[in-house]
C-alpha cells in the first residue's frame, strides 16, 4: 500500500494553492514526491517532499 500525502500543492494551470491528497512516490534520484490532481481542474500535481 502506497503512502499518502495530504497537503497543499500549487498548482501551475490555476496559479494557486490547492489542497489535496496525493501518493508519496520515489523519484529515480532517491527524492520523495506527492503526485496527485488538481481538484478544481484536473491538471496533474506534483509536490517534492525530499530525501527518502
Amino acid at each position: 500500500m502506497a503512502d499518502k500525502y495530504e497537503g497543499e500543492f500549487y498548482c501551475v494551470k490555476c496559479k494557486a494553492k490547492r489542497h489535496a491528497v496525493g501518493d508519496i512516490v520515489v523519484s529515480k534520484n532517491g527524492t520523495r514526491m506527492a503526485k496527485g490532481k488538481c481538484p478544481e481542474c484536473g491538471t496533474n500535481l506534483n509536490r517534492i517532499l525530499g530525501k527518502a
